[in-house]
C-alpha cells in the first residue's frame, strides 16, 4: 500500500497560538533531568532545553506565546534553579520556539538566533510576531560561555527552516536537535515558506551525527540516542531516493506526492510546497 505524502501545513501553531492571545490557561508542562545540570521541559510548544550553570541559565527555545505559557515555564525552570536566565537560545522562527522571545528580554536575557532566522521573522505572518533575536550570527558555529560551561550553536546548513540551530552541549554529551529531528509518525515538516530544504537537510543530519553525543533532545517528543537519530537519517534517505527515482522514471508533479511509498518506515513527510519540492529533486539528481 501507498502512503499519500501530506502537504498540508498543519494548524496547530496558529489554534494555539490563537488561545493563548485569548488569555486560556497554560497548555501542560512537564520538567525532567536528562543529566545533571541540564534538564527538559515538554509541552505547551517545541521541547525547551534548560542548562544550568553556576553564572545563569541557559535555555534553548521559549514555547508558545503567552503569559501563561511563560509564566508555567519559569515556574518549573525555578523548581531546579533559582538562577536568571541569561541566554534564550531559539532553534528557528517558528512561534513554538519563540513566542516569548520578548519576556525573555523584558526580564534580562539575550535572544541568540541565526541571521536567517531573524529575516524569516521579517515576513512571518504570525500574530503576535515574535520578537527578533538580540544576538544574532551568520557563520556555521558560534559558542556561548557562561559559568565555565561552553554551549556550541550549529548551523549545518537548510533543513526544516532556512535558521536552524542545532544547540551541542559538548561535556554532557547531549545536543538539542530541534524540529531538524521530529518523532512520531507525521515525519520531517519542509518549510519551504521559510527557506526549507530537503536536500540539504541530509548534509544537516550528517553534521548532528559527526557529533559526539548521546542523548538528543528534539523539537517534540521523549529525548532520542545517537542510534535513533540514526535511524531517522536512515528513513530521510529512503524517502529522498524513492522520490528521486519516481522523478527519473518521469512521474509528474501531481502524481509524485501519491507515489512515494513510506507506509513500510511509518511516515507521511509533510511538503507545504509540492512544487518546490519536486523542483528542488529534480536539479539535484
Amino acid at each position: 500500500m501507498l502512503k499519500t505524502l501530506s502537504i498540508a501545513f498543519a494548524g496547530i501553531l496558529a489554534a494555539a497560538g490563537a488561545y493563548a492571545q485569548r488569555g486560556g490557561a497554560p497548555q501542560p508542562q512537564a520538567i525532567q533531568q536528562v543529566k545533571p545540570g541540564l534538564f527538559m521541559v515538554t509541552g505547551a510548544g517545541g521541547n525547551t532545553t534548560v542548562r544550568v550553570t553556576n553564572a545563569g541559565l541557559i535555555v534553548v527555545d521559549g514555547k508558545l506565546p503567552g503569559e501563561a505559557n511563560y509564566n508555567a515555564l519559569m515556574a518549573l525552570i525555578k523548581g531546579v534553579s533559582d538562577q536568571p536566565v541569561k541566554y534564550l537560545i531559539v532553534t528557528h522562527h517558528h512561534a513554538d520556539h519563540t513566542g516569548n522571545d520578548q519576556r525573555f528580554i523584558d526580564a534580562g536575557a539575550q535572544v541568540v538566533g541565526t541571521q536567517n532566522l531573524k529575516m524569516n521573522l521579517e515576513t512571518y505572518a504570525y500574530d503576535p510576531k515574535p520578537a527578533p533575536p538580540t544576538i544574532t550570527y551568520p557563520s556555521a558555529e558560534y559558542k556561548l560561555e557562561l559559568g565555565g560551561v561552553t554551549v556550541e550553536l550549529h548551523h549545518f546548513g537548510r533543513a526544516h527552516t532556512s535558521g536552524d540551530t542545532v544547540v551541542y552541549f559538548p561535556n554532557l554529551k547531549v545536543v538539542s536537535v530541534s524540529d531538524v529531528v521530529t518523532t512520531g509518525k507525521t515525519g520531517p515538516l519542509i518549510d519551504y515558506a521559510g527557506g526549507g530544504s530537503a536536500v540539504e537537510w541530509t548534509h544537516v543530519l550528517d553534521g548532528i551525527l559527526n557529533l559526539d553525543f548521546d542523548a538528543a533532545i528534539p523539537g517534540n517528543g521523549g529525548v532520542l540516542t545517537k542510534a535513533d537519530v540514526q535511524a531517522y537519517k536512515t528513513k530521510f534517505d529512503t524517502v529522498m531516493a524513492r522520490a528521486r527515482e519516481l522523478i527519473k522514471q518521469g512521474v509528474p508533479q501531481d502524481k509524485l506526492a501519491a507515489e512515494i511509498k513510506t507506509d513500510d518506515i511509518g511516515w507521511a513527510p509533510r511538503v507545504p510546497k509540492a512544487d518546490a519540492f519536486y523542483a528542488e529533486l529534480s536539479a539535484s539528481k
